[in-house]
């Protein structure tokens, strides 16, 4: 992983994501229908009619007012689940080889079918994030961190492209910046495991230099 000291663009983009992360949506209003086949079919007997944006909302409400790991983790596969498609069937398609491709370590020919969507579907936000993770992997965490800035804009309570932040911002030696990150992400999902872990293990650091 090359580690490279931040430059003046890069923190420039690290104040565009902070505002993109300030950005969530209202909260709506709480209601009975707990996440199932209803909330993953907007359609269905007895779930919401408000269409497939306001399901999402309704789901980052359930995943911020969850009480339990178990709950949370069931909404965040349903949220994943929708942050996966596209609309495009071909792009579809491309980001599921661009991740075999990840899977096996061909991480240039995953950066090079991620272009492809992109330049399909640029409004996609998972599509900048997958592409933000596997510059990642090709060790350019600048440009990784350009995507992130860019999947932040299209989706603001994205949190996976939150904590992907912070890990770079942590490893550039930024603990700061890296914790404004991870306390994003867990605005938004609070049971975030992975993030609450790197929350506590910055805190005495970033906290006691505050002090």
């Amino acid at each position: 992983m090359i580690r490279p000291r931040i430059t003046i663009a890069a923190f420039g983009l690290m104040l565009a994501a902070s505002a993109a992360l300030a950005q969530t949506a209202e909260p709506q209003r709480p209601g009975a229908v707990a996440p199932s086949d209803k909330m993953e079919n907007p359609s269905a007997p007895g779930g919401p009619q408000r269409g497939p944006a306001a399901t999402l909302d309704r789901l980052f409400q359930r995943l911020h007012e969850a009480k339990s790991q178990e709950e949370a983790e069931g909404i965040d596969k349903l949220i994943q689940r929708r942050w996966a498609r596209s609309g495009s069937d071909t792009a579809d398609l491309l980001m599921t080889r661009a991740q075999q491709a990840l899977k096996d370590k061909q991480v240039e020919l995953g950066i090079e079918l991620l272009d492809r969507i992109i330049s399909l579907q640029p409004g996609w936000a998972e599509a900048w994030n997958q592409r933000a993770n596997a510059l990642y992997l090709a060790g350019d965490s600048i440009r990784s961190m350009l995507d992130i800035g860019e999947a932040l804009k299209r989706e603001p309570r994205h949190y996976g492209a939150m904590m992907g932040l912070g890990i770079i911002l942590r490893q550039q030696g930024n603990d700061k910046a890296a914790m404004v990150a991870f306390r994003k992400a867990l605005d938004v999902y609070p049971q975030f495991e992975a993030v609450k872990k790197a929350v506590d293990s910055l805190a005495s650091d970033v906290d006691g230099r505050d002090a």
